[in-house]
């Protein structure tokens, strides 16, 4: 097959389509309008004699075929992006819109009272945050950075853990008054425990506790059930049961006995913070930028040991 330019325009719709998930991000992106995707597509499909591309009214999915071109065009379509922002200037300056996905400890606790740094360091950096489940798809909603708690997302993301925050067990002083302080974790079962869902999962969460190589497994029941991490310390604060929460946040309401931990002798157990950049495809200053301040202002944490 010869080449021309049309083969390497259709191939840079192509990616495009399979970065942002859809014709309409990927028109967003290109300039084009979503018909004009399509039918961009249409023409690679046609010159290449194979469909690359199963469109449903709800998704698009890369064929067998479509994946495979994919997997081996991809690094060739980021030399030219790179070698593109080298020679534009794109590379060294941070500008434009990022849109990012943040947890809502690190983005209350942790960025926002970085953001005038930010905006000063980055004045042509335009940041926006959108809301969005940890279980929603970064792709199919456009999102370049997002910071969540819990394991490593799949291979094909780029992530990297900022931090980890140690797991505390707390209760209030007016709970522990009506109900009795529990003096070890298996005591837990006799209590009214406040369940948080793990949204990975869409179940609740296991009460566990760490010492050392001692790991104990605690079945705890109550009656919340819970996904918002606001509402469940607001309810553990007034005295609605126990809760396991993250450090990150909670410093000051230990500081001033608002809440009491219960089981400081098990210090163990902590949950990883990571950043994720949706695509491994190389990644623009804006990118990086964010990247390298989230990193920044969380190396100066002190919430629980980083491990390598």
């Amino acid at each position: 097959m010869g080449f021309d330019g049309r083969l390497l325009s259709g191939m840079s719709v192509l990616g495009a389509v399979v970065e942002t998930g859809s014709f309409t991000r990927a028109g967003d992106v290109l300039g084009l309008s979503a018909s004009g995707v399509s039918r961009a597509i249409s023409r690679l499909e046609q010159r290449m004699g194979i469909r690359l591309l199963d469109r449903t009214t709800r998704a698009l999915h890369l064929t067998g075929d479509g994946a495979r071109l994919y997997e081996l065009a991809a690094p060739h379509l980021s030399g030219i992006e790179e070698a593109a922002n080298v020679v534009s200037g794109a590379a060294a300056t941070a500008r434009g819109a990022l849109r990012v996905s943040l947890n809502p400890l690190f983005s209350r606790h942790l960025l926002a009272p970085r953001l005038p740094e930010f905006k000063e360091r980055y004045p042509e950096l335009q940041l926006i945050s959108v809301q969005l489940p940890d279980a929603g798809d970064l792709v199919a909603e456009g999102i370049d950075v997002a910071v969540r708690f819990g394991p490593p997302p799949p291979s094909s993301m780029m992530s990297r853990r900022l931090l980890e925050s140690r797991v505390l067990t707390v209760a209030s002083p007016s709970y522990l008054k009506k109900h009795g302080r529990p003096r070890k974790p298996e005591k837990l079962a006799e209590h009214d425990c406040i369940q948080f869902i793990d949204p990975q999962r869409g179940k609740p969460f296991k009460w566990e506790f760490h010492r050392g190589k001692e790991i104990v497994q605690v079945e705890t029941t109550g009656q919340l059930t819970l996904t918002d991490i606001d509402t469940m310390v607001g309810a553990c604060l007034a005295g609605a049961g126990i809760a396991q929460v993250l450090a990150l946040g909670v410093e000051p309401l230990l500081a001033n006995g608002a809440l009491i931990e219960l089981f400081p002798e098990w210090p163990g157990e902590t949950f990883p913070l990571h950043i994720i950049r949706p695509s491994r495809r190389l990644p623009p200053a804006a990118v990086e930028a964010f990247l390298d301040f989230c990193r920044e202002i969380c190396e100066a944490v002190k919430i629980a040991p980083k491990r390598s």
